[in-house]
C-alpha cells in the first residue's frame, strides 16, 4: 500500500480531458478495438498505457465506447477489498455485454490475476484471459489463443521485466502531466501488503530509457513528470558503459536537468530508504517539486513492528524533522491504516498524536482490510471489529481535515508559481493548475494569452479545505 490509490476507472467521463484525440480512429484502420478500465494506484494507470502501446503495435485501436469494443480489459488492484468488489461487479456487467456481441473477449490484467485466475476463468466464467503485470508482452498471443475458445493465462512474474523499451500511449493524459515508471516490484515485505506477491521483486529500469522517455515527453509538450515505483528510493542501476552507479538521487537529478521548465515529482518513498542525498537534490533544483509522499501506516511502534515496516515511531518523526530541516517549505503527505490486527485504543491514539505532530498536507486514510496471501493473513487474526475500525478512521479523517484546511489557509495572500494543467471543471473561464506543493489552484483566465503547460504567478486570495483560489499577478513565465 505504499503508493496512493487512484479512484475510479481510466475511461470515466470526468477523466477524458484532452486525450480524446488518442481515441479518434478510422474503423478500417484497426483490425479490432479495445477498451480498458484501470483501478488502484498510479502504477496501474501507467501499466495501462504500456498495454495500450503493445496492443496498438499489433493493430488494435483504443475506444471509449465499451459497446463497440472487441476486447475489454480490466486492470485490477488487490490492495483493498472494495477494489476487488468493484472489479467483480464490472466483470459481471461486461459478461452481459458479451452475450450481445459475438466474438467479444474479456480479459483481466494486473494484481488480481494470480489469486483469482481459476475462480474467474473456470468457476464464474467472467473472463477469457488472465494476464499478470509482468506478462503484457504476451497479450497478442493470448488474444489469439482466447479467440479459439481456449482460456488464456499468463501470470508468471519476472525478475527482469521493466517494459523500458515500450513507449506508453498516454490514453487519458491532459497533455501536460505524465507518469514515468522507473522500477517495478517491491522487496519490502510489509505484512499487510500483497504487492510483493502480485508484482514480484524489485528491479530498476535502465536510466537511459527513462531519460529518453522524459525528453520525448518534454518535446511533445508535457511539462510535468511523476517518477513511479513502489519504492522509488530503492532505485539502483549500474551503467556499465560509464562505470556509473545510478541511485535514485542521481536519477532525480538527471531528470531535472532535462529542462528547467520540466517539473519533476516522484512517488512513493519508503521512510527507511529516503536519503539526505535525495533531499539535498530536491533543494538544489527549483524544478523538483517540494512535495514528498511518506507513508507511515501507523503511529504506534508496536503496530509498525507487526506491519514489518522496519522503523519506529521515533525514527519516522526524526525523518520528518530531517525533511523539514533541509526542505523547510516541503509539502508532506502520508498513508494511514486504522484497525490493524490487535490495535488497541492506545495504539490508535499514537496514530492520532503522530498526525497531530506531522500535520500532513494530504493523507490517504483507510481502515484495515485483510488481503488473502499476505503475511498478516497468515500470522495474525483480523480481530478488530469493523465498527471500531471505521470509528477510528473517522477520527483521524476529522483531524486531517483540520490540518488540511490550516495548510491551505497558510497559503492565502501568498504568491505561487502555478503550472496550468486544464480548464477548471466548473468553468471554462477559469484555469486549473497546481503549485509545486501539489495543491490545486483555480484562477480566472482574464485577458492573458495563456495555454495549458504555461507557468504563471498566482496570488492566493482565499481557499477551501481542498483548493486554493487566486488571481494572476505580474507576467507569466513560459
Amino acid at each position: 500500500m505504499g503508493m496512493p490509490e487512484l479512484a475510479g476507472k481510466i475511461h470515466d467521463e470526468s477523466r477524458q480531458g484532452e486525450a480524446v484525440a488518442a481515441f479518434k480512429h478510422d474503423p478500417t484502420t484497426y483490425k479490432k478495438l479495445f477498451y480498458i478500465e484501470s483501478y488502484g494506484c498510479a502504477m496501474n494507470f501507467a501499466d495501462t498505457e504500456v498495454v495500450a502501446s503493445i496492443l496498438n503495435t499489433e493493430g488494435f485501436g483504443a475506444t471509449r465506447n465499451v459497446e463497440e469494443a472487441d476486447l475489454i480489459f480490466l486492470n485490477t488492484c488487490s490492495i483493498r477489498e472494495k477494489a476487488e468488489m468493484t472489479v467483480r461487479k464490472r466483470l459481471t456487467e461486461f459478461k452481459l455485454l458479451k452475450k450481445k456481441k459475438t466474438g467479444m473477449l474479456i480479459g483481466m490484467l494486473g494484481c488480481m490475476a494470480e489469486r483469482l485466475k481459476s475462480k474467474l476463468l473456470e468457476e464464474e466464467k467472467l473472463v477469457d484471459m488472465v494476464v499478470g503485470p509482468d506478462a503484457y508482452r504476451s497479450l497478442p498471443a493470448l488474444i489469439k489463443e482466447a479467440e479459439t475458445g481456449q482460456k488464456a493465462v499468463n501470470v508468471l512474474l519476472s525478475r527482469e521485466e521493466t517494459y523500458g523499451d515500450i513507449a506508453p500511449i498516454r490514453l487519458d493524459s491532459n497533455g501536460v502531466c505524465a507518469f514515468v515508471s522507473i522500477m517495478r516490484g517491491c522487496n519490502n515485505m510489509c505484512s499487510f501488503c500483497v504487492v510483493p506477491f502480485t508484482r514480484g521483486r524489485e528491479r530498476s529500469r535502465d536510466a537511459h530509457s527513462i531519460i529518453s522517455e522524459v525528453i520525448e515527453l518534454f518535446n511533445t509538450g508535457y511539462r510535468e513528470v511523476t517518477l513511479l515505483g513502489q519504492n522509488v528510493d530503492s532505485y539502483y542501476w549500474i551503467d556499465e558503459q560509464k562505470d556509473e552507479t545510478v541511485t535514485f538521487a542521481k536519477l532525480l537529478e538527471k531528470v531535472a536537468m532535462v529542462n528547467p521548465l520540466l517539473r519533476v515529482r516522484f512517488s512513493t518513498s519508503h521512510p527507511k530508504d529516503i536519503t539526505d542525498e535525495v533531499l539535498f537534490t530536491i533543494a538544489r533544483h527549483e524544478n523538483i517539486c517540494n512535495y514528498i509522499h511518506l507513508p507511515v501506516q501507523s503511529g504506534s511502534t508496536r503496530i509498525l513492528q507487526l506491519m514489518n515496516r522496519t522503523y519506529t515511531r521515533e525514527w519516522y518523526i526524526g525523518k520528518v524533522n530531517r525533511i523539514r530541516e533541509i526542505l523547510p517549505d516541503c509539502g508532506l503527505s502520508t498513508d494511514m491504516i486504522t484497525g490493524f490486527c490487535t490495535e488497541t485504543e492506545e495504539d490508535h491514539q499514537d496514530s492520532y498524536s503522530l498526525m497531530e505532530y506531522c500535520k500532513y498536507d494530504l493523507a490517504y486514510m483507510y481502515y484495515y482490510s485483510e488481503r488473502p496471501g499476505t503475511l498478516a493473513e497468515k500470522r495474525y487474526e483480523d480481530d478488530i471489529p469493523e465498527e471500531v475500525k471505521k470509528r477510528r478512521l473517522q477520527e483521524i479523517i476529522a483531524l486531517h481535515r483540520i490540518h488540511s484546511l490550516e495548510s491551505m489557509q497558510r497559503d492565502v495572500h501568498k504568491t505561487f508559481k502555478v503550472l496550468i494543467e486544464a480548464n477548471s471543471k466548473k468553468s471554462e473561464t477559469d484555469w486549473h493548475g497546481r503549485t509545486d506543493h501539489n495543491k490545486v489552484v483555480i484562477f480566472p483566465k482574464g485577458d492573458y494569452q495563456l495555454q495549458k503547460g504555461d507557468y504563471v504567478q498566482v496570488k492566493i486570495n482565499r481557499c477551501t479545505a481542498g483548493t486554493l483560489l487566486g488571481e494572476i499577478v505580474g507576467n507569466q513565465t513560459a
